[in-house]
């Protein structure tokens, strides 16, 4: 059950990982669609990847603040700094907070634990105390807190397709392991101190500026070099690729909906956020390598087929991604509407002028 209950006009919101790839995005739509919004946005700026496409979104945030009656306050910090978040709540004392902050990535949790560990608890354990405090000595207190889980929680899970019912308890990676310490950490600070939270099972994210860790971003830039792309599992591989712009819009309607007293008497929610139409990874690549000429990236003669090359499953991934958003459409009307095609066309001509 849910209200409208959080206008987010002129008010306070407070975004971690703000120049990441979907808090850039959210920070931009939420400038653009709400009157005299104030945005106070957290960002490490490690260099986890290129922080050159961080600094790139940042200055997308501040050309636009010029022209809004919103604004925004850039603070670099670590949400694993304790001190930092407490400053920062006691300071500006925001009414919706959204976790995007995190150590993303598969692969790169098994060969480097300790920044899961710091980013992803220690780091979500310090933003739950603040917003637990923040309705001590007459503040206001945080309205509603949303914050990014991952579709990586359903690790082998072999129901297809994953709903939010299913059991989670079988993770295949470090990260995912934290995704759902995540959830289970906001269920105990709900039902402990009251604090109204929304979880987002996000499922692959693709579009202009984003992770050069991810496939599509990763396959370009081997394309480009003339290198040959690996193609896991075979190619059989299925992956619920959501566009940018598709998940931010589901993500602000979130934010202005706080959950109601569940059956348990929690204000607690998650929800998947997806395309709910997984696509075969063979597919994706061939449309990519389509738009990628298109935008004369690559020359209309290249040989896409003498550089692939179909190797086994990768220790961590799954086989196949797809979102149960049946809850998710019904509580708020949330339905993807940008095409594959549609999506990577707006990458590659992004990428051409970024890097070209």
């Amino acid at each position: 059950m849910l209200e409208k209950n959080v206008d987010l006009q002129g008010k306070t919101i407070l975004v971690t990982g703000a120049v990441g790839f979907i808090g850039a995005n959210l920070s931009l739509a939420l400038l653009k669609a709400v009157e005299n919004i104030k945005i106070i946005g957290i960002d490490n700026m490690n260099d986890y990847y290129d922080v050159s496409l961080k600094e790139f979104r940042l200055g997308q945030i501040r050309e636009l603040e010029q022209s809004v009656s919103g604004s925004f306050v850039f603070i670099k910090g670590n949400i694993a700094d304790r001190a930092c978040i407490e400053e920062t709540f006691r300071a500006y004392q925001p009414n919706v907070v959204v976790n995007l902050a995190a150590q993303a990535g598969v692969r790169y949790s098994i060969e480097n634990p300790d920044a899961y560990v710091e980013a992803n608890l220690i780091g979500f354990y310090n933003v739950l105390e603040a917003c637990r405090h923040s309705y001590d000595n007459g503040m206001t207190g945080v309205e509603h807190l949303v914050y990014a889980s991952s579709s990586s929680v359903y690790g082998s899970n072999k129901k297809i397709p994953y709903s939010t019912e299913d059991k989670v308890d079988n993770p295949v990676s470090l990260y995912a392991a934290t995704k759902k310490s995540n959830e289970l950490l906001a269920h105990a600070y709900t039902k402990l101190y009251g604090i109204p939270s929304t979880g987002l099972r996000f499922f692959t994210v693709y579009g202009p500026a984003g992770r050069p860790d991810m496939a599509y971003f990763g396959f370009t830039n081997k394309l480009v070099k003339n290198e040959t792309i690996k193609i896991f599992n075979y190619g059989n591989c299925k992956r619920d690729f959501t566009y940018i712009d598709d998940i931010v819009t589901g993500v602000q309607a979130v934010m202005q909906c706080a959950p109601l007293p569940n059956e348990d008497g929690v204000r607690y929610k998650v929800y998947n956020i997806g395309n709910n139409q997984p696509e075969n990874l063979l597919d994706f690549v061939e449309i990519l390598q389509e738009e990628l000429k298109a935008a004369e990236i690559l020359p209309d003669d290249y040989d896409f087929e003498a550089h692939k090359e179909l190797v086994g499953m990768q220790p961590g991934d799954v086989e196949i991604t797809y979102a149960d958003t049946s809850e998710l459409e019904r509580d708020f009307g949330f339905k993807p509407n940008t095409s594959l095609r549609d999506g990577l066309r707006n990458f590659a001509q992004w990428y051409k002028k970024f890097y070209k």
